[in-house]
């Protein structure tokens, strides 16, 4: 496993305008700027290499009204004492290129891709000297890429990019292509439990089981580190697809638009500072009902021994 300096953060979103999967757009963004207050944002201020000091570019590709959203975000961060927020609008891939535009990326601490489109972001920005330094600054420096709804989709080398909720389980209907590439093995899915996305991670992962589902609710996200130890953050919950063990499907069987059966897909639930471990697949919920329940006093026996233990 290579050593990745840089830290993942994340989030499920809230409603996002200009998502390609949304019926109706609240008209208030800043509404839908709540992260701070399940504390999100204030994470990631505080996980950046100089904190409140750290520089942070608001990457808007993703939003089809990027000059709305962007500055709600400036808003949202300054709110938590981050005072060097700035925003970059690229809207066509020449804008790559600029150099200014690539010298701010690389002097960046933290880049916060906004909700919107995913494929507008890998469109735009895949395969441009933009996303190699990106890519560069996370394996190799204290650099932080957190994103949102699309930005957070997108960050994976898989990448859900359509897909009815109401339809995820038959043939054919998730639609899947090449993210940005930050981490390997995965699959993100963001908006998951409002919107009843479960059924599009469960297809993404019977299609190659390697593939660990990520489904991320509204204020939720992940911080990951070393792309191998995911902590839960936010007010939600984060649901874990894991298809290693499944012993049987009928995928290849049937035809485009029927159902899909799986058998023996494992499921993991994470609520706030639960832990879980790429590398050697284990969950540590960090409340657990069953942490202390065979600590046994000292005082119990007479001997200094737990009244449950033999000594020899």
């Amino acid at each position: 496993m290579e050593n990745v300096q840089g830290k993942l953060i994340i989030i499920g979103g809230a409603v996002d305008k200009g998502s390609f999967t949304e019926v109706s757009y609240d008209e208030n963004v800043a509404n839908n700027l709540n992260f701070f207050e399940s504390g999100i944002l204030r994470r990631v201020i505080k996980e950046s290499k100089h904190g409140e000091e750290s520089r942070i570019e608001v990457i808007t590709t993703a939003s089809v009204i990027p000059r709305e959203v962007g500055p709600q975000y400036v808003k949202a961060f300054e709110y938590l004492s981050a005072k060097n927020v700035g925003i970059l609008h690229i809207e066509r891939r020449e804008q790559t290129n600029d150099p200014e535009v690539l010298r701010r990326i690389q002097e960046a601490d933290v880049v916060m891709f906004t909700g919107g489109d995913q494929l507008r972001l890998t469109s735009i920005l895949g395969g441009t000297k933009f996303h190699d330094i990106i890519l560069d600054k996370y394996k190799n420096e204290e650099f932080i890429y957190a994103g949102t709804s699309a930005g957070a989709a997108a960050a994976s080398n898989n990448m859900i990019y359509q897909g009815s909720s109401q339809e995820a389980l038959l043939k054919g209907e998730v639609k899947i292509t090449s993210g940005l590439s930050l981490i390997q093995n995965v699959i993100i899915d963001t908006h998951f439990v409002q919107r009843g996305r479960i059924g599009r991670l469960f297809q993404a992962v019977v299609g190659n089981p390697r593939v660990m589902g990520i489904g991320l609710g509204e204020d939720t996200g992940l911080l990951i580190t070393n792309n191998t130890k995911m902590e839960a953050i936010g007010s939600g919950l984060v649901i874990l697809v894991d298809g290693r063990q499944i012993m049987d499907t009928n995928l290849t069987q049937v035809e485009l638009g029927r159902p899909i059966s799986i058998n023996n897909l494992i499921v993991h639930v994470m609520s706030m500072y639960d832990t879980y471990d790429l590398q050697t697949h284990s969950l540590e919920i960090h409340n657990s009902q069953y942490s202390s329940a065979l600590v046994v006093p000292a005082e119990a026996d007479g001997e200094g021994q737990p009244d449950s233990v033999d000594a020899e």
